[in-house]
């Protein structure tokens, strides 16, 4: 009780000080130590960031380079480690990992294995055409022109171009082929150049587009080599976005070395360049929006929509809700929704592409932005 009629008597009291007829001196406070502003601390040093090892290496004189390596084929306490056949297979390992993406030993075995992805081709939310290309063979062009016709009567306005899992397979050709499907007659698409200037390959388009709208681009670790070309020159010729990772930076001509043990020595001998973006080898494409899926939910995607296609990895199944009804013959349909939907998908949560669903997205906006500009 006491706390609580504690305020009260504080309010009451207040109005009798502020009547007090004898008005209270003001007293000179000299300023101590504390009450001075304080300086602002100095902000510490950045720590000195730590050099890698290429960067040591790379820090090092020619002289200084031959002078270490000799040391070490002298001094190094296992002598058969430094053998001249020990120091090549090092100096091979150090040049594959020094020229990644430039230089890469294969199996050809296993490149003979890949299936790669098939062709798909799906339309979403009743106006945006989804194409996954799966590779840039030329048995792509009769499909994608056979989708692009059928898209123009059912008022596709967009489409998304998913290049991921595209690797080094197809041909620039076939790259340039595809583009010319979107690109402006005329436009120069990209260049594939060899040391020499004067030895490049020059690819444009030359004949009118059959799609002319929305573009996105979805890309992957993956995505490498023509499928490369192919998202960098939509972007310069057809304002098209790109979703997804940072490509592989294998955008360039590779020669194959046949070796034992069915391995392949492929080493780049010529790059892409496309205009005003400049070459592609060794960084890759950077997407205009970041995103990526692990790769085994994305594996699993691929894999499921071969039969079931694309839709139900981006959008919500609509659950059902409780009504009237429902209570009137006692059943609850929102338990039974969500069973249905653990019994198709296990108790797991559902898989979801939210590559796909970003470029969806991106669309509607676009559309309703330029739905607000008429």
């Amino acid at each position: 009780m006491i706390l609580r009629a504690l305020p009260l008597v504080l309010v009451a009291t207040a109005p009798l000080l502020a009547q007090s007829p004898t008005p209270t001196p003001s007293a000179t406070v000299a300023p101590t130590p504390s009450a001075t502003p304080a300086e602002s601390p100095t902000p510490a040093p950045s720590p000195t960031p730590i050099p890698t090892l290429r960067q040591k290496v790379n820090s090092l004189k020619d002289d200084d380079v031959s002078k270490a390596v000799d040391a070490i084929k002298r001094q190094f306490l296992d002598g058969e480690k430094t053998s001249e056949a020990a120091m090549q297979r090092a100096l091979l390992e150090g040049l594959l990992r020094r020229l990644d993406p430039g230089a890469e030993l294969v199996d050809s075995r296993a490149r003979q294995q890949d299936e790669g992805t098939p062709f798909l081709a799906e339309i979403l939310d009743g106006h945006i055409g989804y194409i996954r290309l799966g590779s840039m063979e030329a048995g792509v062009l009769p499909q994608m022109d056979a989708v692009l016709t059928g898209f123009d009567p059912k008022k596709v306005d967009a489409v998304i171009l998913d290049l991921r899992e595209a690797a080094h397979g197809g041909s620039y050709e076939v790259a340039a082929d595809v583009a010319r499907r979107f690109c402006a007659k005329g436009k120069l698409l990209f260049t594939v150049q060899k040391p020499s200037a004067k030895q490049e390959r020059i690819f444009t388009s030359n004949q009118d587009p059959a799609f002319q709208g929305v573009i996105v681009v979805l890309t992957d670790a993956d995505t490498s080599g023509p499928a490369e070309a192919l998202a960098a020159t939509l972007r310069q010729n057809a304002g098209a976005m790109i979703i997804g990772a940072p490509t592989k930076g294998g955008a360039a001509e590779f020669y194959d070395n046949e070796l034992s043990g069915n391995l392949v020595l492929r080493v780049a001998i010529a790059q892409v360049i496309v205009p005003e973006a400049g070459p592609i080898f060794p960084e890759g494409v950077k997407p205009d929006v970041a995103i990526a899926l692990p790769a085994e939910v994305q594996a699993q995607i691929f894999r499921e929509s071969k039969e079931k296609g694309v839709s139900q990895f981006v959008y919500d199944v609509e659950r059902k809700r409780l009504n009237e009804a429902a209570l009137v013959a006692n059943t609850n349909p929102e338990i039974d929704s969500v069973q249905s939907i653990q019994r198709e998908r296990g108790k797991g949560n559902p898989l979801r592409d939210g590559v796909l669903q970003r470029a969806v997205d991106l669309v509607t906006a676009i559309n309703f932005y330029k739905a607000k500009q008429k």
